[in-house]
């Protein structure tokens, strides 16, 4: 009898290229996108995940943008920013009053 093995591409590298979050928030952040990206294909369907995951962690308001080449200028709460990469997508999430 013969078996395959189906071998799994690694996860995705995060990095981390601007935080104003505590790394165990960061961490979460981290896992949230990883486990929306394992879920949906499409970048607004990622970004709807990771924000009501944090709105229901964290509290409300979070506001998340997923993509691939986007700028940005923001307004945070202090202590609720971070702006990663996951693999080649761009992940920002923060939260404003």
């Amino acid at each position: 009898m013969l078996f395959l093995a189906l071998t799994l591409p690694p996860p995705p590298t995060a990095v981390v290229k601007s935080a104003d979050m505590a790394e165990p928030m960061q961490n979460d952040a981290i896992e949230v996108a990883k486990q929306a990206m394992e879920k949906f294909n499409i970048e607004k369907d990622i970004a709807q995940y990771i924000k009501k995951e944090f709105d229901t962690r964290y509290g409300s308001t979070w506001h998340c943008i997923v993509g691939r080449n986007f700028g940005s200028f923001v307004t945070h709460e202090t202590k609720h920013f971070i702006y990663f990469y996951l693999g080649h997508v761009a992940i920002l999430l923060f939260k404003t009053a």
